[in-house]
């Protein structure tokens, strides 16, 4: 049963793969943050088969959750297309971040770089990462900045950002339009 003109059977593509919608969330409260979340911005847009379709304003967020306190953190949100798989993203990413400095030693702690894989196409759970982000839906460091970039974006199994986000806190959710990170796709 086909659904549309453009449907693909990902089972004769053989080598090949679809393109994906694959959205992450950067994030960083240590050190000099615009200039870690631009380098890491860049990293990815270096990332072979994968193309940069935007990247968000920055946002001030205070910290969200459980775990000691910390400062502020500066977010943003990219939205890029992707021939990969979750896990090669993933790969990516924690490279990525080991590259930028992100250590992990306090468990929810402070961070020069944090980089979550928000969603990858409609996939729902790969192997070993989540799929979309478990906690997405309910934070606004990440809807509020993907709302300026995807307003029709949906995460499966939660709905449209536009409605998810009227009902997160947004208290201390801050644009900061004096930090502009580039979009290395639109050069």
């Amino acid at each position: 049963m086909s659904n549309g003109p453009f449907d693909i059977d990902v089972d004769t593509l053989g080598n090949m793969r679809p393109i994906s919608k694959v959205v992450f969330s950067l994030g960083s409260n240590m050190g000099d943050s615009p200039a870690l979340l631009a380098e890491a911005v860049e990293l990815l847009a270096d990332t072979p088969d994968l193309i940069m379709v935007d990247v968000s304003p920055v946002y001030q967020t205070p910290f969200a959750g459980e775990g000691p306190e910390q400062d502020d953190y500066l977010n943003l949100v990219v939205v890029a297309e992707s021939t990969l798989e979750p896990m090669t993203l993933l790969d990516r990413v924690l490279a990525i971040e080991e590259s930028l400095g992100r250590k992990r030693v306090i468990p929810k702690g402070p961070r020069t770089i944090d980089i979550d894989i928000v969603m990858v196409g409609k996939r729902v759970s790969e192997e070993d990462i989540e799929l979309p982000h478990p906690r997405a839906y309910e934070r606004a460091f990440v809807l509020v900045p993907w709302l300026d970039v995807d307003p029709a974006a949906e995460i499966a199994g939660a709905g449209p950002i536009a409605e998810l986000v009227k009902h997160v806190d947004k208290t201390g959710v801050v644009r900061r339009d004096d930090i502009v990170i580039a979009n290395p796709g639109k050069r």
